[in-house]
């Protein structure tokens, strides 16, 4: 047990250190409100989702992400959308949770065509429970005082551009650079010790290929920057079977590859499933990461789907 949380608290200095606070998805392509706010633009219906990820099973104190997301398009021409996200990251004895309210502005540049902009914001909250912990020091004064709902502010903002076949995104989900500690009853608190949240710039892109009537390929990728971290890179590959049937792959650079399957259920609810093994060490101590997600689109009875969305 000590060996474990040893290697989680390694694991979450090296991410405090390098900024890599944000949660990761393996099916990000249809969880891309809760990082790009213009994306609820460039959907014709309303729409909700809800994913849950178990990360590295097995490992204790392991990451647990659960994401709500939920838009609806407002106006004749649906020029404009407004949505909510609601996202719970769990990683040892830290809960952060997120209450987001997303809008998306567009343009429609063609009958296919439409350039979304859109802001994102809400509130952090944070909670942090030491005696979670093995500490060495039961008398240390960094731990003597959990940190019970810390809020902070969140601003962000993206753009979003699609066609029916092609999608490209670029977002910013929070603006702020957030102190995540509790220093109220610590003195002469060293700076390069408190974890701040820094700025995560998210780049999104893909396209869906007709390869025959009945099946459709899409290549997508995301690419995630973060000040002090080396570039993270995803690109994965799904073929769509007969408008109902997802199968595809996909490969985390230098961490993981992953597995995917999806089934659209009816032209409103769409389940998917992810399994991640990973490629670094410490998949010698836990069984990979699995994922899964759930959409439920709501049309107007006037509204005619000729097929499901792709993305």
């Amino acid at each position: 047990m000590k060996y474990y949380i040893l290697i989680l608290l390694v694991i979450i200095s090296v991410n405090s250190s390098f900024s890599q606070q944000d949660p990761q998805y393996t099916q990000y392509m249809y969880n891309t409100q809760a990082v790009n706010p213009a994306y609820i633009g460039s959907k014709e219906a309303a729409s909700v989702g809800l994913l849950y990820r178990t990360q590295w099973v097995g490992f204790d104190g392991a990451p647990k992400t659960g994401t709500l997301t939920a838009s609806t398009p407002l106006g004749e021409l649906k020029r404009m959308a407004l949505g909510l996200s609601i996202v719970s990251d769990k990683i040892g004895p830290a809960t952060e949770t997120n209450f987001v309210v997303d809008y998306s502005y567009s343009l429609l540049l063609s009958d296919v065509s439409r350039l979304s902009f859109g802001l994102k914001g809400g509130l952090d909250i944070l909670d942090v429970d030491y005696t979670k912990l093995n500490i060495y020091d039961d008398l240390d004064p960094q731990f003597m005082n959990n940190v019970d709902k810390k809020f902070q502010p969140q601003i962000g903002a993206g753009i979003f551009y699609n066609t029916d076949k092609f999608y490209a995104g670029l977002s910013v989900p929070n603006f702020l650079n957030s102190k995540h500690y509790n220093t109220d009853n610590i003195d002469d608190v060293n700076d390069d010790a408190v974890a701040i949240e820094r700025l995560h710039y998210f780049l999104i892109a893909g396209y869906v290929f007709d390869i025959s009537e009945n099946l459709k390929f899409k290549p997508a990728t995301m690419f995630k920057a973060v000040s002090g971290s080396p570039l993270q890179a995803d690109v994965s590959a799904n073929f769509l079977f007969n408008d109902r049937f997802t199968l595809g792959a996909a490969y985390r650079w230098d961490a993981a590859v992953s597995a995917m399957a999806g089934f659209q259920i009816s032209n409103q609810l769409f389940i998917g499933m992810g399994y991640d093994f990973q490629t670094t060490d410490i998949e010698k101590y836990s069984d990979g990461s699995y994922e899964i997600f759930l959409r439920f689109d709501i049309f107007n009875k006037t509204e005619r789907i000729l097929t499901p969305r792709f993305f």
